[in-house]
């Protein structure tokens, strides 16, 4: 598939069918994420993938799923046969910043939390790669991040951004939230500075 066509097909898919997904493309979409830049290589990113509908049961309502379906959607989040957990380290990033190739007087000053700016980059991949599986991906929120946490047994030093459901798609409803529209390009994209005029306008 052409990226341009992966990302015209990229969306938050909030249904499932019962149908699983093979292995293979589970770890295809891993290291899919794997591949996610990180400051000074740090790697600080890994990753839970859960399969057992009874653990995917009490994720979903970690997620508040029964406040999803009163809103009419559907139990999408138990229902998805793959849920993959985004996780980083932030103290994987101090140690690599004082080692001698960097910072070896101290630890750095970081104007930027770039353990969420890798999280991040590493969830955009996993959503990408279920796309050119074949699949739909969503992410969610977990607001209750130390249940999950235990439920997972995700060590203390180790934080879990939240969780993205994958599987078949199936016909859903979408967010209200895209009745917004796009955003106008000159609201979004700004040439030298921020009030500057567009090139070539």
């Amino acid at each position: 598939m052409e990226f341009s066509e992966v990302l015209k097909k990229r969306r938050m898919v909030r249904n499932y069918t019962d149908e699983p997904v093979e292995t293979d493309a589970i770890e295809r979409i891993v290291r899919a994420g794997r591949r996610a830049p990180s400051a000074g290589f740090t790697q600080g990113q890994s990753f839970v993938v859960v399969t057992d509908p009874a653990i995917r049961a009490q994720i979903a309502k970690l997620a508040d799923e029964p406040n999803y379906v009163e809103a009419g959607f559907d139990p999408w989040i138990s229902r998805a046969p793959v849920h993959l957990i985004v996780c980083v380290n932030e103290q994987d990033y101090h140690r690599r910043y004082r080692e001698d190739d960097k910072a070896p007087d101290g630890d750095m000053v970081w104007p930027v939390p770039y353990w969420w700016v890798d999280a991040g980059a590493s969830m955009m991949l996993v959503l990408l790669a279920a796309v050119e599986e074949g699949l739909a991906a969503g992410f969610l929120g977990v607001h209750s991040i130390p249940d999950l946490k235990e439920l997972l047994a995700i060590p203390a030093e180790v934080e879990p951004i939240g969780v993205i459901t994958i599987g078949h798609p199936a016909p859903d409803r979408r967010s209200s939230s895209l009745n917004r529209g796009w955003r106008r390009d000159t609201e979004i994209k700004h040439w030298q500075r921020w009030n500057s005029p567009g090139e070539g306008e």
